[in-house]
């Protein structure tokens, strides 16, 4: 083998040794970087707002019984009639105001008859408002004694007779509450940061969480509490 062979592959051997070493320079830089870049903090944030429900669906039921089935059946359409004249007294419209099927009940074919029921047809009917006026609704229910005066009882204890009060608007706020969630998530984030020597980077990832609309409390059920928490993740950075 020549002198210039020999020359010319100590050069090729001493170019790759030296692009070798760049290669791991490079290399370890970048190992550096992302080791760096995995440095992050998951925080979240909180936004709660009360709002008034815009809707209420106030369902007025009652019972009646009858050994005259007949009877029964006429009875139950009179005290239908009165409820509707009453709801249209206190300003409710035909479309606010619908009538429920009536359910009637044969206690005699029940599988457990008590022998000391006096009453052999049960009736129940109800009458349900649908409205976006909840001061009308306030109203008549301030005035429900009107209808035990025509001696029509309501019942207003049991799970199906429970006044629901909806709120529909929560497309309008989804905006501004999830700016404010994302905005205290990154309050709590800048703390962590500052404490641990380090400096808030940009966002990772970030998960908005589902908003629940809930009464405030038992006693004011038309004033609900909508809530959504945001779940962010930010690099820190040196």
């Amino acid at each position: 083998m020549s002198r210039v062979t020999n020359y010319n592959l100590a050069i090729a051997a001493a170019i790759l040794a030296i692009g070798l070493l760049g290669l791991g320079v490079i290399l370890n830089s970048t190992a550096l970087a992302v080791k760096a870049m995995d440095r992050t903090v998951v925080v979240k944030g909180l936004a709660e707002r009360d709002v008034v429900a815009d809707t209420v669906i106030w369902p007025l039921q009652f019972t009646d019984a009858d050994n005259n089935l007949e009877v029964l059946v006429q009875r139950i359409e009179q005290k239908n009639s009165a409820i509707i004249a009453f709801l249209k007294l206190h300003g409710f419209d035909d479309d606010e105001i619908s009538l429920g099927v009536q359910s009637i009940k044969d206690q005699q074919t029940q599988a457990y008859v008590n022998q000391h029921q006096k009453l052999r047809y049960l009736a129940r009917s109800t009458v349900t408002i649908y409205s976006h006026a909840l001061d009308k609704v306030k109203n008549a229910v301030a005035q429900i004694s009107q209808l035990a005066k025509q001696n029509i009882a309501i019942e207003q204890d049991s799970y199906q007779t429970k006044i629901e009060y909806i709120f529909n608007g929560l497309n309008n706020i989804k905006p501004s509450m999830v700016q404010q969630a994302t905005e205290k998530a990154r309050e709590v984030a800048q703390k962590f940061a500052k404490d641990s020597n380090s400096k808030l980077g940009k966002i990772k990832t970030a998960h908005q969480g589902q908003f629940s609309i809930r009464a405030r409390d038992s006693n004011t059920p038309a004033i609900k509490k909508v809530r959504v928490v945001s779940r962010v993740e930010y690099y820190l950075v040196d």
